[in-house]
């Protein structure tokens, strides 16, 4: 089961299709262990498998407890075309016990979700947070100032939507995204170059490779620790080769339409353009 979960970490960037079968075949050695679901989820979510992540995915939240991945969840409703479900998760998520990076991302794609509605004022709305404008750039200060700047130029707004791609790309010293290639073309700069070395467009769509920035709670298993993890399969009866021939012990996978526990009572914070702005008070249909 171990060395399936370091092939995980070394494959699902680059090939996630493959990282998605070894996820699969540790989860037949390994169904109780939630790492193994996790992993499941977030290589299905890579490999374009939205129904096998949300499944996958609620059942890693109520064998933990944790939230952590709603941005995740929530992007593959948008994939699965359930936009409105998106929306669901981030009214309902319980954004006090969030860590913030979670809340940011589950904040972008839920302005996204509303994008896919129409409700292009009400996305650059629920943008218009604090942490939009904070002095001290947070590592999702990018990300959040590009989306900003996406849902700026879908609903029209030019000059802004050029301002926070310029403001995105100076913080973007590493390429993390293409602020700078949009800012570029806002201003009618064409640049022939490699397609192949061009950075894809996290907010091109859901389920985009980087649309939501991914890291697992439980890191993946090294090298070092795999005798110690053969054992522990050994002790659950884990002990046939690659292919899992064992029948899987634990619970059944999940429905994707299953509620999520971890989904608390909503709470809808009161946003002027300044604060934040819950989805439903941020232009929704009435």
């Amino acid at each position: 089961m171990a060395r399936h979960l370091v092939a995980i970490g070394q494959l699902i960037d680059e090939d996630p299709t493959e990282a998605l079968a070894h996820a699969l075949a540790a989860r037949r050695l390994a169904a109780r262990i939630a790492a193994v679901r996790e992993a499941v989820g977030l290589a299905a979510y890579h490999a374009g498998e939205w129904q096998t992540a949300v499944a996958e995915l609620r059942t890693y939240h109520r064998m933990t407890g944790l939230q952590s991945h709603l941005a995740v969840l929530a992007d593959c409703e948008r994939a699965l075309g359930r936009p409105e479900r998106a929306i669901d998760l981030f009214r309902g998520a319980d954004r006090e016990k969030l860590d913030r990076a979670v809340a940011v991302e589950l904040l972008i794609v839920a302005a996204g979700a509303r994008g896919d509605l129409g409700q292009k004022d009400a996305a650059v709305a629920m943008l218009q947070v604090p942490e939009l404008t904070g002095d001290a750039p947070e590592p999702w200060t990018i990300r959040l100032r590009y989306a900003y700047a996406d849902a700026l130029l879908a609903g029209g707004r030019r000059e802004e939507a050029r301002e926070w791609f310029s403001r995105a790309a100076e913080l973007d010293v590493e390429g993390a995204t293409d602020a700078a290639e949009r800012l570029l073309e806002l201003d009618g700069v064409m640049i022939e170059g490699d397609d192949a070395d061009e950075v894809e467009d996290f907010t091109a769509g859901p389920g985009a490779p980087g649309a939501v920035s991914v890291r697992p709670d439980t890191e993946l298993v090294d090298e070092d620790s795999l005798d110690g993890a053969d054992a522990e399969s050994e002790r659950d009866g884990a002990n046939d080769g690659p292919d899992g021939a064992r029948a899987e012990s634990g619970p059944p996978t999940s429905e994707a339409g299953d509620s999520d526990p971890t989904d608390a009572k909503a709470q809808r914070p009161a946003g002027e353009s300044g604060d934040a702005v819950d989805g439903d008070h941020a232009g929704s249909r009435r």
